[in-house]
């Protein structure tokens, strides 16, 4: 790193706080296994899957004495995979002090570019003095990531090829849901090989949809909302000046609306789309845009032609019609993927696309803007998902609300100004320098992988709970990847990945965003949250996201 910014230069004079219970080192720090575990749905296909790590007990560790940690060295390989998010380099530096503390001759080693550097044997060994530049600091590209997916049987065969040439004894994959469904599968290709090496995972993704009881949110959640909150609140306090402006925003998240409630609670928006109340209530695309019309229309009554829409980034797959529509779209290209690649323009695509569909879905695809129908014919990405970073769905809502709008007035319905402005935020919260949440959390899920390493436990994924207690209170553990586990359909076949957490509409959070919104969607109750604070009061600093307080407060 040969520029670094004074912010960068404090960062790394932060020191990350340990659970208490791994603060001992690794001799003392005992393994206690709970009871068999089963998958969350689809057992009995699962386990057919995973016949050789499937019903594993869930882990916990407590103080106490550990034989096996003074065992032999060992040589272990971490990859990032997928999508980036705020902490993943201290993930790294928990791993490597993690193993350095067991043993000095331990020994890790970065995968470089994600999963292709295994199958490349592309890898760089990490040093003290290397590591010491990207501690605290957000980003991937200490080894960078990438999106390869292993899968096949040359693929699986290459990477038990590349993992006995370099010496491997253990893998740690620091990824989302497929990615660390992808974990699990190697897991079990390498358990059936028999060959004594093990892989852990580490709960990645700033959408938040990896969590459940055992895992109360993944890394760089906290952090990515702060920073798109800011630029929210700002945006607020604009629209607030100006007052002649509606801004639609479209927030990342693929396949939940998380950040988007998140976010919604931090600033105070007048209107937060949730696009699992829309999939539940079965609203149809026009309710969608009746509902956002209603609230311009009352607050243009009161004389204010302004206003903040956030909008889910995978809203477009929770509207009943449209999800349905990407479906069969999915199998349909790729069932004819080799005749769509032949077709040079994306009007004769879509036309034959089209003659594939069933007539009411087909309709449906030609009656979308032309920009949007083609973005949905996009490429899938390596785990069979429509790409809906690259959906213009603001630009499709705020099409329809305007025509809605000139139908109204032209019956004298409508009397105001509608004047729309679009943002997309996403890539802007995956680098960010991460929150002191994030670093502390991903320090500890790094730590806490290579106890799991020592231990010589396969096929789990870094578990670190009790989020809301300060740090030393944290629990640590394991729980199994399979556990995890439903069957859904991917690029037109049926296949074994981690289940999706979607926002709970009987949750406290979603409860707590109903109780306001109407409140939110006729005032001006904006929050403007500022930077994240680094330093200060602990109770700026270290503000945790509002779902994570309102969901354990259940508890």
């Amino acid at each position: 790193m040969a520029n670094v910014s004074e912010l960068q230069i404090e960062r790394r004079k932060f020191k990350p706080v340990l659970p208490d219970v791994l603060k001992n080192g690794s001799a003392s720090i005992k393994l206690v296994k709970g009871k068999a575990t089963q998958s969350v749905a689809d057992q009995d296909e699962i386990k057919k899957i995973f016949k050789n790590i499937y019903g594993l007990p869930e882990v916990r560790f407590k103080k106490g004495t550990n034989a096996v940690a003074a065992k032999k060295a060992i040589k272990v390989a971490v990859v990032l995979s997928g999508g980036q998010a705020p902490g993943g380099h201290n993930v790294i530096a928990g791993l490597f002090d993690g193993l350095k503390e067991a043993n000095s001759e331990n020994t890790l080693i970065g995968y470089l570019g994600g999963p292709s550097g295994i199958l490349e044997n592309k890898y760089k060994e990490i040093s003290k003095e290397l590591l010491c530049e990207y501690r605290n600091t957000g980003g991937f590209d200490f080894i960078q990531s990438g999106r390869t997916k292993i899968e096949t049987p040359e693929q699986f065969s290459l990477t038990k090829a590349n993992l006995l040439t370099s010496k491997v004894d253990a893998l740690v994959v620091v990824g989302g849901d497929d990615s660390n469904t992808n974990a699990a599968m190697i897991a079990e290709y390498l358990k059936k090989e028999n060959l004594g090496k093990c892989v852990v995972g580490v709960p990645k993704t700033i959408d938040g949809d990896l969590k459940n009881k055992y895992i109360e949110t993944s890394f760089g959640f906290d952090t990515a909302t702060k920073i798109y909150s800011e630029l929210v609140g700002n945006i607020c306090r604009d629209v607030n000046s100006a007052q002649k402006y509606w801004h639609f925003v479209r927030l990342m998240g693929r396949s939940a609306s998380h950040i988007t409630l998140e976010v919604g609670f931090k600033t105070q928006p007048n209107i937060v789309l949730v696009g699992e109340e829309i999939l539940a209530k079965n609203m149809k695309l026009a309710k969608v845009v009746e509902n956002i019309v209603d609230v311009i229309i009352r607050r243009s009554q009161a004389g204010k032609n302004f206003g903040v829409v956030l909008v889910p980034e995978g809203l477009i797959e929770f509207i009943p019609e449209m999800k349905e529509l990407i479906s069969v779209l999915n199998d349909t290209l790729a069932e004819n993927a080799d005749a769509v690649a032949k077709l040079s323009s994306i009007r004769d695509k879509k036309e034959f696309v089209c003659s594939k569909l069933p007539k009411e879905l087909s309709d449906l695809m030609k009656s979308l803007p032309a920009d949007i129908a083609s973005q949905l014919m996009l490429d899938r990405d390596p785990h069979g998902n429509v790409q809906v970073s690259l959906i213009e769905t603001e630009k499709l809502l705020i099409e329809m609300v305007h025509k809605k709008l000139s139908e109204l007035k032209k019956e004298n319905k409508y009397k105001g100004k509608f004047s729309a402005i679009t943002h997309f935020f996403g890539y802007e919260g995956r680098c960010g320098i991460p929150s002191n949440f994030d670093a502390n959390y991903t320090y500890a899920l790094g730590y806490n992988a290579a106890m799991l390493v020592i231990n010589g436990l396969t096929g789990y994924l870094s578990s670190v709970r009790n989020l809301v207690k300060s740090p030393e209170q944290w629990e640590c553990g394991g729980i199994p990847l399979t556990m995890m586990m439903n069957i859904e359909r991917r690029h037109g076949r049926e296949k074994p990945v981690i289940q999706k957490a979607l926002v709970d509409l009987d949750g406290k959070p979603f409860k707590e965003f109903v109780k306001n919104r109407d409140e939110w969607a006729v005032s001006e109750s904006y929050i403007f949250p500022g930077p994240i604070q680094y330093f200060g009061p602990a109770d700026v600093t270290d503000m945790m996201t509002r779902t994570l307080r309102y969901e354990q407060s259940e508890k």
